[in-house]
């Protein structure tokens, strides 16, 4: 009866145990494991415990530390200093024994009260520092950066690595000091007034404590005064004119928050002297010092005063009231968006172009003109290319190859796996995980091509077909940009349905990615793990399979780095062994002193910085899974920072391997947001930037911005060397004239090898001579009646005429621009590119070949200068053009 009795009991205290088992194995144990082995397959292991080990040891460090400071704070309040019994009783034994009970019950028995009190409260306030752990890897690992900004004079590093922590710091130990000081002050009240024969004075040791943990309210009230400081720096009171402080904050609110300071601590000295002097307490200079204080910290808020200064001093003499305040916004702007060292040269237009067209006609410039933009060559790939229901082609990327005699501008997207294509029937879980486990290969084709002929192919088909040199050893992708799910390989299936058509295919996987699954046990774990017991079950998965997942590049860098910040266009490498992805990665801050917040989500997702540098490439081996991290920019004081924290995994730029490394190139995103910061803050002096005369803007056409864009070119700078870079042309603002044209590439200017040096060249004009945008450009294709005519008759009966991007490049003393136009079918919807345009000047040109073009501009200069209406007025140089 009695076993009945507990039967219950029984149930439930296995019921309880069977769910904490459950939830720590199902959420804990479960997750650690694969995520372990998942780490082991990348050779990462020591990385993995070590930030396991940063988490918790930051994480349990601090509860501990708060946990410690709650309980010593409770524990001598309730057992060494509250207790201060009348002299009488202690000469009584009868009332010195009750005394001695109860207060001996009082002082054990609350630790059973506040020991629980204290862990709740240290989990409390540790629950931001758990949120943030990784930021504070940055303080304990960063150093100075050597930058010093102007206005306080500290160093950059100290307020994106250090500021964010000290405030959280601050915060949470001003919280721990006022709820401490209220509770032990509680704690001493109860003391005293339920202690029987208790004395009516609180005891010496009581308020020494008291007056200590006061000392620590003040202390870190004071600090919070101290901080607010270099809040100063991120107002955005002035904008749209500047960012940052100006006048009224550093001439009124600074001297404010000094005054604030001065008073509290003046108010707490006297509340201390007033509370605890037992004689000759006098509440006047509390009450003066009090007064004081709360005038002070109410007059920031009484915007009377500020509006008035602003109204009759700063308004009136706007310039010379922010000048040096503009100026630290200009150059800390400039700096915090690496565009301090940005070469500018000022090309001045020569309106005889004939030096020009002639030291242009060179075959060698015309074949890398980018003819096929990549947002219309790319139906071209998955119309001709994709080739089985079960490929994709995702995004055509612009890299450069060394192919036939020189370096030429390619277009490339790899072929990936994806079977949503297939019959409903064929999307089963062995297809998905066991068959269909990998892309094969990829096209490539030049950029540069002749208009109204066949696409010429670099690099095609399924048996990876290349007249010019593209051999790839292992051309499988497991790894890339489609959201894969997991594979399974190698397997025990004979896949014969894709063998005969795609041999390569047949073959088992011969790499080294992957998770192994050499027993039973692994087997059961990745069943419970993916919530599918087909993965146990399966008798096609053998004890030499690996398990391949995520296997996306921007999950698999983000699951790795999740405090670095992704490029939206990763881009892929052929090498004669595999498939490489190369990922650009950025550091991101939004504490950077007095630099003008990004307003763009240049990235995925939102982000809120001011300061960003581009100080990882990610290489990704689309066939193993690979993933190395190398610093490309070791002046970014936070990737050190990460560095100093984790030791070996990044690897210094100089250790990528030498294929990879030609391959590297200027992000296009990082571009886009520079230039659009440079367009305003280019204007250096605060006059000028006060004025905003010479604002740019990004060229329009087609009621769309013209966005950077890849080209490589000799731009004479080392050796006739090829160079690969971004152009960006801008325009003045609300105008439609051509500003500058921006060059970004990497190449090593100075010594001309292959060191890999990113850098900014712009080529400004003049303001005395009108040079043509891309949309009085296009104006001009559209009014000369021969091609307006020929359009009309393409862009009817099932076809349409598409014009592609706009080519603006410098050319000597002129700029060159080259207009593609393509015809697409309604039907088919793959494009053509039907024709060329060229233009220099306000002459326009159309042809099949960009050679010929260009030839039959050089007629037309000819013509006008024999009838007297061109610009060629040398009769040598009409001479060497004829010639």
């Amino acid at each position: 009866m009695r076993n009945l009795k507990l039967l219950p009991a029984l149930i439930g205290a296995t019921v309880v145990i069977a769910v904490i088992l459950y939830v720590a194995f199902y959420f804990i144990f479960l997750d650690l494991f694969v995520d372990l082995w998942w780490y082991q397959s990348l050779k990462l292991e020591a990385y993995f415990w070590l930030r396991l080990l940063y988490k918790f040891f930051l994480s349990g460090g601090v509860t501990l530390a708060f946990f410690a400071i709650f309980f010593f704070h409770f524990w001598i309040a309730s057992r060494y200093l509250g207790i201060n019994p009348a002299d009488e009783l202690l000469s009584n034994i009868d009332k010195r024994r009750r005394f001695q009970r109860f207060a001996d019950t009082f002082m054990n028995g609350s630790a059973a009260v506040y020991t629980p009190i204290s862990l709740i409260l240290a989990i409390f306030i540790a629950i931001p520092f758990y949120n943030q752990w990784e930021s504070t890897l940055l303080y304990f690992f960063g150093s100075d950066s050597g930058v010093t900004e102007t206005v306080y004079g500290k160093d950059v590093s100290f307020y994106m690595l250090s500021y964010p922590t000290y405030m959280l710091i601050q915060q949470e130990m001003l919280t721990t000091a006022s709820l401490i000081f209220c509770m032990v002050g509680i704690l001493y009240w109860l003391e005293h007034i339920f202690i029987p024969d208790e004395n009516s004075e609180f005891p010496l040791g009581a308020k020494i404590h008291l007056t200590v943990l006061i000392g620590f309210v003040v202390a870190f009230v004071v600090w919070g005064f101290m901080l607010d400081r270099f809040t100063l720096l991120y107002t955005k009171t002035h904008e749209p004119i500047f960012y940052g402080p100006g006048f009224v904050e550093l001439r009124y609110h600074l001297p404010l928050i000094w005054l604030e300071i001065v008073t509290f601590v003046a108010t707490a000295i006297t509340a201390g002297l007033f509370i605890f002097s037992e004689k000759h307490r006098v509440k006047t200079p509390f009450l003066i010092s009090l007064a004081l204080f709360l005038c002070v910290a109410g007059l920031p808020k009484i915007q009377f005063i500020p509006d008035l200064i602003q109204k009759y001093i700063v308004n009136p003499n706007p310039v010379k009231t922010n000048k040096s305040l503009m100026q630290h916004n200009i150059d800390a702007t400039l700096a915090a968006y690496d565009l301090k060292n940005i070469k500018t040269v000022d090309m001045t237009i020569n309106l005889d172009a004939t030096n020009d067209i002639e030291s242009w006609s060179t075959q060698k410039h015309f074949d890398n003109l980018p003819v096929w933009d990549r947002e219309f060559i790319i139906d071209n790939y998955k119309q001709l290319q994709e080739i089985r229901p079960y490929y994709k082609f995702l995004s055509v990327d612009e890299d450069r190859y060394f192919v036939l005699d020189h370096t030429r501008q390619v277009n490339l997207a790899a072929r990936e796996i994806n079977i949503s294509k297939l019959p409903p029937e064929a999307q089963n879980w062995e297809n998905t995980h066991l068959r269909y486990t990998h892309g094969y290969g990829a096209a490539a084709t030049p950029a540069a091509q002749d208009a109204d002929k066949q696409l010429i192919w670099y690099l095609r088909d399924l048996n990876m077909y290349s007249d010019v040199g593209f051999s790839v050893k292992h051309p499988d992708i497991y790894y890339g940009q489609e959201q894969f799910h997991f594979a399974i390989v190698p397997n025990k299936l004979n896949i014969m349905g894709i063998a005969g058509t795609d041999p390569e295919l047949a073959e088992p996987y011969h790499g080294e990615g992957g998770i192994p699954i050499p027993s039973l046990f692994r087997k059961a774990l990745f069943a419970f793990y993916f919530k599918d017991e087909k993965i146990f079950f399966s008798t096609g998965i053998t004890n030499q399979s690996k398990l391949k997942m995520r296997r996306n590049i921007t999950e698999r860098i983000n699951r790795l780095t999740p405090f670095l910040h992704l490029d939206k266009d990763p881009y892929l490498v052929i090498d004669k062994d595999r498939f490489y992805w190369i990922q650009d990665a950025y550091t991101l801050s939004n504490k950077y002193p007095v630099s003008k917040p990004a307003d763009d989500d240049f990235l995925e997702g939102h982000q809120d910085f001011n300061y960003i540098r581009n100080s990882v490439k990610v290489v990704v081996d689309a066939f193993d899974g690979d993933v190395d991290f190398y610093i490309s920019d070791p002046s970014d004081a936070i990737i050190q920072a990460y560095s100093n924290a984790y030791p070996g995994v990044f690897k210094n730029l100089e250790e990528m391997p030498a294929e990879l490394k030609k391959h590297l190139r200027y992000p296009r995103d990082l571009y886009y947001l520079q230039m659009k910061v440079y367009a305003k803050y280019h204007q250096k002096s605060p006059e000028l930037f006060y004025e905003q005369a010479e604002t740019w803007q990004f060229a329009n056409v087609r009621g769309e911005q013209v966005l950077p864009y890849y080209q490589t070119m000799d731009f004479g700078n080392c050796n006739d060397a090829e160079e690969f870079v971004m152009i960006n042309p801008m325009t003045p603002f609300n105008r439609g004239n051509l500003s500058m044209i921006g060059v970004a590439g990497t190449l090593d200017q100075t010594n001309c090898g292959g060191t890999y040096k990113p850098g900014i060249t712009v080529y400004k004009f003049g303001k005395d001579v009108q040079v043509n945008g891309p949309a009085q450009v296009e104006a001009l294709i559209h009014q000369n009646p021969l091609i307006s005519e020929q359009f009309t008759l393409w862009d009817q009966s099932g076809s349409r005429i598409e014009m592609g991007r706009m080519i603006i490049l410098p050319m000597g003393n002129n700029v060159l621009y080259v207009q593609p136009v393509y015809i697409v079918s309604t039907k088919n919807k793959i494009p053509q590119l039907i024709r060329v345009i060229v233009s220099v000047g306000n002459e326009v040109v159309m042809d099949k070949t960009l050679w010929s073009a260009f030839n039959r501009l050089k007629q037309i200069y000819i013509k006008n200068a024999a009838e007297g209406n061109g610009t060629i007025t040398s009769k040598p140089a009409l001479e060497r053009i004829k010639n």
